[in-house]
């Protein structure tokens, strides 16, 4: 249904550290930046996620709004969630079964340093 979904940021530098560290695992990269703005996806394809520059410091959503960025294993998503934590991140919720979200269902939350709350997925993972 999402073509694509952009964060607005108050430190593109800070951000773009971040994002590359903690997408990595995921299999996720910069597939294009300029000096307004760094765009993420797979290697072979156009950006699904943007982080532009807004030093006007714009408050993230509330509490309710997340996006959640599939992993393909466990492994990864806590690799995510080392590699947040180590580059500005904020523990949201540690790399674990969630069965309150359906059976299999594998995630780790984290807030990036904007205050956006994050989190790696893996569903029917064993």
């Amino acid at each position: 249904m999402l073509h694509h979904l952009s964060f607005a940021v108050e430190d593109l530098a800070r951000s773009a550290k971040f994002y590359d560290a903690a997408l990595a695992p995921l299999g996720y990269g910069r597939v294009w930046s300029d000096d307004t703005a760094v765009g993420y996806g797979t290697i072979e394809g156009q950006d699904k996620f943007a982080i532009r520059l807004r030093p006007d410091r714009q408050p993230p959503p509330r509490d309710g709004f997340h996006v959640a960025f599939s992993a393909p294993s466990q492994e990864a998503a806590a690799a995510f969630y080392k590699a947040a934590l180590a580059h500005g991140g904020q523990d949201n919720g540690a790399p674990s079964l969630c069965p309150e979200y359906g059976p299999g269902y594998y995630a780790a939350f984290v807030i990036d340093p904007d205050g956006y709350r994050i989190e790696a997925v893996i569903i029917g993972a064993a």
